[in-house]
């Protein structure tokens, strides 16, 4: 999509609430029921009951998609969730962190950083399960309030369900990107400069 002067839009994303307005009265109608029955959840396992954070400077990708839909953790509790997906995504100084409370112990972090160097974090087929995402973002080629299930610029399987609100473009460009999720996988995920590390106390990515 491009302005009055032949820009391409470009702006400042904060989705907060996007699951929640994505996947209106989703909980107890015959259409969740249908999509659960048939395994048409976002992410392909169980989540955990922790999310996590992820941060990155900036997300350069090609083939997006997003789009509302739910995961379900061990005790069958549904959550719902922005789909992000892109079908091939480079990330520079990417960080991820979760921290968990022990009793006694106090609180613990799991921080793992990669891509701070020359090479970028690259990954395909990446699918992020977020409840919020906000950073400066450009699109090219932008299509907002299309059918999920209609979507076709993402992963293949980068399709929600149909009649929900989603958006797609060719292209995205993210910096200071800030993310909260239930889940990532991706079909490849290469983390150059790969650093993992545990330490007392909270010490988020942001």
């Amino acid at each position: 999509m491009k302005d009055a002067h032949g820009r391409p839009v470009t702006g400042r994303i904060s989705w907060r609430k996007f699951a929640v307005l994505s996947v209106p009265a989703l909980a107890g109608t015959a259409a969740l029921g249908t999509a659960l029955a048939n395994g048409a959840l976002a992410a392909s396992f169980a989540v955990s009951g922790q999310q996590f954070k992820v941060s990155a400077d900036s997300l350069k990708g090609d083939g997006f998609a997003q789009y509302g839909s739910v995961d379900a953790n061990a005790r069958g509790d549904l959550l719902p969730v922005a789909v992000t997906a892109i079908k091939t995504a480079q990330l520079d100084h990417l960080c991820q962190s979760v921290v968990t409370h022990l009793p006694v112990v106090g609180d613990i972090s799991l921080n793992l950083s990669a891509g701070t160097g020359s090479t970028p974090v690259e990954a395909t087929d990446l699918f992020v399960d977020a409840t919020q995402l906000s950073g400066n973002a450009s699109f090219h080629q932008i299509e907002i309030g299309r059918d999920a299930s209609t979507l076709d610029k993402g992963p293949d399987s980068a399709q929600g369900m149909q009649d929900l609100f989603a958006q797609q473009a060719d292209d995205v460009s993210i910096s200071k990107l800030r993310q909260t999720a239930w889940a990532t996988n991706a079909g490849t995920f290469k983390l150059s400069g790969l650093s993992m590390k545990i330490s007392k106390g909270k010490k988020e990515c942001f």
